[in-house]
C-alpha cells in the first residue's frame, strides 16, 4: 500500500452514470475501494451522464494549482473517453485523462470467475457482451479480453455488443444456435454494473447470462493502477515522442487515446 504525497494529484473517479439503484451503490464502492487501498488520496465523485455531479462541474471546481488525473470507470475507449473525457481534460491545466479500465487481464479472469458461478460449464460457447460503440478502437478493447476469455476456457467465445457494432448480442447468440454446436450458450457480462444494457441481455435468448464485474476489488486495483500511470505522465511533463501505436484499429480512427492520452495541458 502506498502513502500519497502532500502535493498527490487528485483521483477523480468518472463512470457513465445509471437510473439503477444497485449500480449506483457498485460504483460507490469502488470509490470506497479505491480509497481503501491509497488512505489519504482524495477520491472524487463524477459522471458524463445521467447522474450528478457531473465531470465538467467537478474539474471547475478544483483549487488552481491543484494537478487532477481523471480515471474512466469505463471498460473501453468510445466517445466519452475520446470526447467527453478528454475535452474536460484538455480545459484545464495540470489535468489529464487516464486509461481506461480495459483491456486488462484481470478483467477476464473476473469474467471467467462470473460465469462459473452461473453454473456455465467450460466447454460451453460464451458470446461477450459488451456495451457497444461506434469507435474501431473499443471493438479492439474488447477483442483483446476475449482473447484472454478464451484462453481461459475449453469452449469458443465471440464477442456481441449491445448497440453501435455488430455483431448484435441476439446475433452472436444466434449464430451459436445456428452453427453445428447446438450446445448451451451463455452470455460474459462485460458490464461493469446492473442497468439497462444488463437487463437487455436477458432478451438476447441466450440460456445463462452471468453477473457483472461488480463487485470485485479487480476494478477498484486497476482504477487505481490506470491513476498511477497518468499521474506519472503528469509528474514528468510534456514526454517526448512515443512510438505509434501498434494496434490494428490505429488505422481507423482519427484519435488514439493510448499515444499521449496523459498529456498535460
Amino acid at each position: 500500500m502506498t502513502a500519497p504525497s502532500s502535493n498527490a494529484p487528485v483521483l477523480i473517479a468518472c463512470a457513465h452514470g445509471t437510473d439503477n439503484v444497485q449500480g449506483r451503490r457498485e460504483i460507490d464502492a469502488v470509490r470506497a475501494g479505491i480509497s481503501a487501498l491509497r488512505p489519504g488520496l482524495d477520491v472524487l465523485e463524477a459522471y458524463v451522464d445521467v447522474q450528478v455531479p457531473d465531470l465538467v462541474d467537478v474539474v471547475a471546481s478544483l483549487p488552481p494549482d491543484r494537478p487532477a488525473v481523471i480515471v474512466p470507470l469505463l471498460l473501453s475507449v468510445g466517445y466519452h473517453v475520446k470526447v467527453d473525457i478528454a475535452r474536460v481534460a484538455a480545459s484545464r491545466p495540470g489535468t489529464v485523462s487516464a486509461l481506461p479500465l480495459g483491456p486488462d487481464p484481470r478483467l477476464a479472469s473476473v469474467l471467467q470467475q462470473r460465469l462459473t458461478e452461473a453454473g456455465v460449464a467450460d466447454g460451453d460457447a460464451v458470446v461477450l457482451a459488451a456495451a457497444g460503440s461506434s469507435d474501431a478502437c473499443a471493438a479492439e478493447d474488447v477483442a483483446e479480453v476475449r482473447a484472454v476469455l478464451a484462453e481461459l476456457r475449453t469452449g469458443p467465445v465471440q464477442p456481441g455488443f449491445g448497440s453501435k457494432a455488430s455483431p448484435s448480442v441476439p446475433e452472436a447468440v444466434a449464430a451459436y444456435r445456428g452453427g453445428p454446436d447446438r450446445g448451451p450458450v451463455a452470455l460474459a457480462s462485460y458490464l461493469l454494473a446492473p442497468g439497462y444494457f444488463h437487463d437487455q441481455l436477458a432478451k438476447a435468448g441466450a440460456d445463462v447470462v452471468s453477473a457483472p464485474l461488480l463487485p470485485s476489488p479487480v476494478i477498484a486495483e486497476i482504477a487505481l493502477s490506470r491513476y498511477d500511470d497518468a499521474a506519472a505522465h503528469l509528474a514528468g511533463g510534456l514526454p517526448g515522442q512515443e512510438e505509434p501505436c501498434p494496434r490494428p484499429c490505429r488505422a481507423l480512427v482519427s484519435t488514439c487515446v493510448r499515444s499521449g492520452s496523459a498529456q498535460p495541458v
